[in-house]
């Protein structure tokens, strides 16, 4: 059983929000490859993620697969998952002692996939990476921290419900292809060793 499978039975199994173990159908852990480049991170489960135990699966996630095959890839080439694993109740918004909580799944699962590039979803996702930061102000920006580049965009449901968002959020997907190859060449910068002097 590889690291994630593992992880994916210790989530199941979580009782730390007495509420959202109570409510829930499933656990929605995270689906896509193991050692993905990018990882995409949206909020929390909605009614069909819950149903059905896997991410982004509703309208947001039909916008999602489009998103990512603007730019040559499908789900099983990306990673995807969410802040908080689980659905609170009534699709309201997640409780900061749920993220809490929740936290060491996520971190769990950047350290095993170790990923080149995050891409934050939605303000949740963003305030766990840019805290007290606008995502109005910051989508489409990448940084660089550490050995990853943070790349911030507005949660697919977002041109759900205003239309005039879907053109940005299409413009942000399509620069994710540069960003990663800029990213590589860093790599290789870095990893070269280095000409010593000889004067």
């Amino acid at each position: 059983m590889s690291a994630l499978a593992e992880l994916y039975q210790k989530i199941a199994a979580c009782q730390d929000c007495a509420e959202l173990a109570g409510t829930r159908a499933r656990t929605v852990p995270g689906v896509g490859a193991e050692r993905a480049q990018i990882v995409f991170i949206g909020e929390a489960p909605g009614f069909h993620e819950d149903q059905q135990g896997l991410p982004f699966v509703g309208q947001a996630g039909q916008f999602l697969d489009h998103l990512l095959s603007s730019i040559g890839l499908s789900r099983s080439d990306v990673y995807i998952c969410n802040v908080i694993k689980c659905r609170p109740p009534g699709n309201r918004d997640p409780l900061p002692t749920e993220i809490n909580n929740c936290q060491k799944w996520l971190d769990t699962q950047l350290e095993l996939i170790s990923p080149k590039m995050i891409v934050t979803l939605g303000r949740y996702s963003l305030a766990k990476f840019f805290p007290g930061e606008a995502i109005s102000k910051i989508h489409g920006k990448e940084r660089r921290i550490n050995n990853a580049v943070y790349y911030p965009m507005y949660h697919p449901a977002a041109a759900l419900h205003q239309q005039s968002l879907r053109q940005t959020i299409e413009a942000d997907m399509l620069k994710i292809p540069s960003i990663l190859a800029r990213t590589e060449e860093v790599k290789e910068e870095e990893s070269k060793p280095q000409q010593l002097s000889m004067f």
